[in-house]
């Protein structure tokens, strides 16, 4: 062997050579002063074996791809120890034992050659101990915590402890005799292996005895748990079985009281003939089993439910319609077209009570009064009132239940509503109908098919039950914000009964007489203690609301009195408070809304329409700007799919009667358009947008300006007819609240103004147009201007500001304007 590869007995290997030949280990790792029996038997390794003699130096080193049968120098650490070979025997099997004494790190430079085995360059990579206040600090935690470990962990000894207590002459050194003696993750190793910084590498060697500290204190807890649970069921056991030896010496008697009661009630109970025998069955499984058992508790759970259910139990219907009708007008404003629908149901059911109940499907805004409308339905029929969510719903199981072979089985929504019920022929309603979902578990709208198909309900089956249950009794009342999103076959079996969004005088009136003197009960302030003006309803309505229900102005009405009582709690105020219209904002803060149409003039390419939301009507306003180009329209505002076709529909008409109107055809091939929809961060989409689309690009090239105070929805075809469009009462809701003088509608609308309040109607003006040629004849001024806004003084002659209320252009001819219908 070369002479450079012998250890100095003197210095203990402190001196290495410049090179070493190098043995890879797969998951051994070596620290320095560690005694490893190593077995060789890879080739190149055995070729290192056969050369080295005892005193000799070797390069252990990590192998970092464990996949390799021979690694290259790419599959190894960097880092490895040298170590001097102390014995080596030659083992039967192709195998070379070596004993060997790890010395210190080194770092290899560079691979000198790979066989016939690696043999590398290295340099020392050990730090020379100092000595610090820090230094001192470390080794005295890992010192303890060393000695804490051996208390938990009996693998290591007192004589273990001894030599590390004794070894403190610096950090690296600490470190690695710690290391030598604990069980950790190969990770672990390598990581305090390659830490060549002493007050490093004693850090990791501290977290890693803190973690398996915290380990075995954790197992040790776990296991006197298990001790103490093993000890508590043996004692179980025995009073268990005292318990039964007693039992069989009284006669059992105390044990079967319980399941002699749920017998009695099973036979006494309504239950249909087939459901009857499987109960008596299951209860005779019961008597038989041990109270213990896992199935115990299951088997009588699924007894008192069926015991529990309303298989007979109904509330007889007293009905007397003049009550009816003064029970629905006390407890909701408005709705007539509901009220009336039920009380319709109430007489035919008054006439044949063997009428089956109708499944309604309240359709409307949020905050319209829907479900409080079902209570109000239980009270006007005497009935009991249920009522289950199925907003976001979507598991199957939610609705058929689950069957009882799954641990903690339960009955279906429908199934408990009616359990609480107590009757079934409650009024029960199905909220929020309309955000049902589906997923891997099933699809809850499917279900529910089953339960609203009056044919199939008098034989609904919850899985959980595994028997038919009659639901023919029971009235449903569904609640929906919008229809477009329950599916079709669902929304088959429901009749649909639009709630259209509160008038200002609705929503006065409903605040007047319903939610001043609730919110005034609970915030604890008597009739003479706070007074609430109308004039101050009607600022919050248009200042600090726009829904188109009335929760957003409870929640206002109920700030103002929290904040009357807390002013009075304190003595800050005395007497009756009044709020007026001025006063408003000192509750309030600043408003929230603004008019819409404040500041708003004739301008040329701006259009106003009108949309609808779930939420109700809004004001919408289209926006058009051009530029020299080459006739590219380009849309912004977060139009939906359904609006940009509306807009190329709408450029396509105007294309097609430019010289109608006066457009020269060079506008279209030297002119860009930039179409805009505020507000940008809201998403729109829908065709009721059509005309007023049309209005402001014909505006835009004819150089006319558009009325502003004309609103206008209606979608339009390729040929110029206003087609009918949806929304229609929460539409011109809007109109009003934004101060708007003139609405058109499609000619086909007419019929909807019957659902609009007559104050409301009383303070527009209505034109209904059959083609766009009416809407642009009616909308645009006659003359085009200069620049893009109008004189405001409305002095100028080429303008005209006059609505006609019949006005003839060409062939076509706009019907009457309507005032107040």
């Amino acid at each position: 062997m070369a002479k450079d590869w012998k250890a100095d007995k003197g210095d203990q290997g402190n001196c290495l050579p410049d090179q070493l030949p190098l043995i890879p280990l797969l998951s051994t790792v070596v620290f320095p002063g560690m005694i490893v029996n190593l077995q060789v038997s890879r080739e190149r390794n055995l070729r290192v074996a056969a050369e080295v003699e005892v005193d000799d130096l070797v390069g252990l080193v990590l192998q970092t791809d464990l996949s390799a049968s021979e690694p290259e120098p790419s599959h190894l650490s960097t880092i490895g120890v040298a170590a001097r070979v102390i014995n080596k025997v030659n083992v039967p099997g192709d195998t070379v034992q070596l004993i060997l004494q790890g010395l210190r790190r080194f770092k290899i430079t560079e691979f000198i050659n790979t066989h016939p085995y690696l043999k590398a360059r290295i340099r020392d990579a050990e730090e020379d101990a100092v000595i610090s206040l820090s230094a001192n600090v470390l080794i005295s935690n890992a010192v303890a915590l060393f000695e804490e470990l051996a208390g938990l962990d009996g693998s290591i000894n007192s004589e273990a402890v001894s030599l590390v207590r004794m070894n403190t002459e610096g950090c690296g050194e600490v470190a690695d005799q710690i290391s030598t003696r604990l069980v950790m993750r190969l990770e672990d190793k390598t990581e305090i292996l390659e830490a060549v910084e002493p007050e490093e590498r004693l850090r990791s060697v501290i977290r890693i005895l803190r973690r398996e500290i915290q380990v075995k204190k954790i197992g040790a807890d776990i296991q006197r748990q298990t001790q103490d649970e093993i000890g508590k069921t043996q004692r179980e056991y025995i009073l268990r079985q005292q318990m039964k030896t007693i039992k069989k010496e009284l006669g059992d008697a105390a044990s079967k009281e319980g399941g002699k009661d749920l017998r009695l009630r099973i036979e006494a109970s309504a239950l249909p003939e087939k459901v009857r025998k499987e109960a008596l069955a299951e209860m005779s499984r019961l008597e038989a089993m041990s109270p213990a058992s896992a199935e115990h508790g299951v088997i009588r759970a699924y007894l008192e439910t069926l015991v529990d259910l309303p298989w007979d139990k109904q509330s007889s219907d007293n009905i007397d319609l003049s009550e009816a009708i003064d029970i629905l007008n006390t407890d909701h404003y408005g709705l007539d077209k509901v009220k009336e629908r039920i009380v319709e149901f109430l007489a035919v059911r008054k006439m044949n009570p063997s009428l089956k109940g109708p499944i309604l499907c309240l359709v409307g805004p949020p905050g319209t009064g829907k479900t409080s409308l079902g209570r109000s339905i239980a009270r006007s029929m005497n009935r009991e009132y249920a009522r289950i969510s199925v907003g976001g719903l979507r598991d199957e199981a939610e609705i058929r239940g689950h069957r009882r072979t799954y641990v903690g089985a339960m009955p279906g929504k429908i199934i408990q509503a009616l359990r609480r019920a107590g009757t079934n022929n409650p009024v029960f309603v199905i909220d929020e109908i309309d955000k049902i979902g589906s997923d891997h578990r099933g699809d809850p709208a499917s279900a529910l098919l089953e339960v609203l198909d009056p044919e199939q309900n008098k034989a609904f089956c919850d899985l959980y039950l595994d028997a038919p249950f009659d639901l023919s009794r029971v009235m449903f009342v569904a609640t929906a914000n919008r229809l477009d999103t329950i599916p079709p076959a669902l929304r088959d079996r429901l009749e649909i009964i639009e709630l259209g969004g509160y008038s200002e005088e609705e929503k006065l009136a409903i605040a007047r007489n319903y939610l001043i003197p609730r919110q005034r009960r609970e915030a604890a302030l008597e009739e003479g203690d706070l007074e609430i003006r109308d004039d101050a309803v009607c600022t919050i309505l248009r200042e600090y609301t726009r829904d188109a229900g009335v929760r957003s102005l409870e929640r206002k009405i109920a700030a103002i009195c929290r904040k009357v009582t807390t002013a009075k709690t304190l003595k800050k105020i005395q007497g009756t408070v009044c709020i007026e219209s001025e006063s408003v904002h000192q509750y309030l803060g600043p408003p929230r809304f603004f008019s819409e149409m404040a500041g708003r003039v004739d301008e040329v390419g701006v259009a106003t329409g009108l949309a609808w939301t779930p939420s109700g009507g809004e004001i919408l306003f289209v926006e058009l700007s051009r530029s020299s180009g080459k006739g590219r329209l380009q849309l912004t505002g977060q139009l939906g799919d359904v609006m940009k076709e509306s807009a190329q529909a709408a450029m396509s008409y105007v294309r097609a009667h430019a010289a109608d109107l006066g457009i020269p055809e060079e506008a279209f091939t030297t002119t860009d358009l930039h179409l805009h929809v505020p507000a940008g961060g809201i998403p729109k989409d829908g065709p009721s947008a059509g005309i007023a689309l049309v209005t402001a690009i014909a505006s835009i090239l004819t150089g006319r300006p558009v009325h502003h105070n004309i609103a206008m929805t209606g979608e339009i075809s390729l040929r110029g007819r206003v087609l009918p469009v949806g929304g229609v009462r929460e539409k011109i809701l809007a109109a009003r609240r934004a101060g708007l003088e003139t609405v058109i509608l499609p000619l086909w609308n007419r019929k909807d103004l019957d659902d609009v309040p007559q104050e409301v109607k009383d303070d527009l003006r209505f034109i209904f147009a059959e083609n766009v040629a009416d809407v642009l004849d009616t909308v645009l001024h006659r003359h085009a201007v200069a620049g893009v806004l109008v004189d405001r003084t409305g002095e100028t002659a080429a303008r005209d500001d006059t609505v006609p209320s019949d006005r003839s252009h060409g062939t076509h001819r706009i019907p009457d304007s309507i005032p107040g219908h």
